[in-house]
């Protein structure tokens, strides 16, 4: 039987790494699609909504990219085209903020006399 010299800590270290390494493969094929399948004036506002919402531009990349998979999309699409993308989905999005103000009666001091 041979014997791995390796500790535990370095192959956990490793298949960490690996995971990185994974999602970094993962995060540029995303690009690469993003960038074929969008013009540039599109992807500067989707890059924009990025840093505002990365939750919604996480989902109309998704969206974007799935609909790239199934042949859906022919050409690449133009920034009128990701606006009426972006109004559907927030369409679909339930409005979640919501500020109540709770308005307390403050009593009256006696000191302020």
């Amino acid at each position: 039987a041979v014997v791995s010299t390796q500790s535990t800590g370095e192959l956990q270290a490793q298949g960490g790494g690996e995971a990185a390494e994974k999602q970094a493969r993962q995060q540029e094929m995303k690009n690469n699609i993003l960038t074929a399948i969008l013009d540039q004036k599109a992807r500067a506002r989707l890059n924009t909504i990025a840093q505002v919402k990365p939750e919604r531009a996480q989902k109309v990349e998704m969206m974007l990219i799935n609909m790239h998979q199934r042949r859906q999309i022919m050409g690449q699409v133009g920034e009128s085209e990701l606006i009426k993308m972006l109004e559907e989905i927030s369409k679909t999005e339930p409005k979640g903020t919501k500020v109540n103000f709770d308005r307390r009666r403050v009593t009256l001091d006696s000191d302020s006399d």
